[in-house]
């Protein structure tokens, strides 16, 4: 079996740069797969929010898997805001 690829959209570069989350923060949450939120009618692929703990924090990470392509399409990745998630930092308040 192929190995999964990964597409990272311009914006989730842009705020990977901005936000200081490394490519390796954002495989190792697609690798856990922690689905915290499933947007099943996303267009033009079903999407879902994942959480991961890393050594550098929580990472939240809205990816869509293409399966016809074997491809991880990393659409936004981001540092939970407390005041808008609870302690957890798995669900919105």
């Amino acid at each position: 079996m192929d190995e999964k690829r990964f597409e990272f959209s311009g914006h989730a570069i842009r705020r990977m740069f901005e936000r200081e989350i490394s490519v390796n923060d954002v495989k190792q949450a697609v690798k856990a797969n922690e689905v915290i939120a499933a947007y099943p009618d996303d267009k033009p692929l079903p999407s879902r929010l994942l959480f991961h703990r890393g050594k550098t924090g929580v990472t939240h990470v809205i990816a869509a898997f293409d399966a016809e392509h074997n491809s991880e399409i990393i659409i936004s990745v981001y540092r939970p805001d407390p005041l808008l998630w609870d302690e957890t930092l798995r669900q919105r308040k």
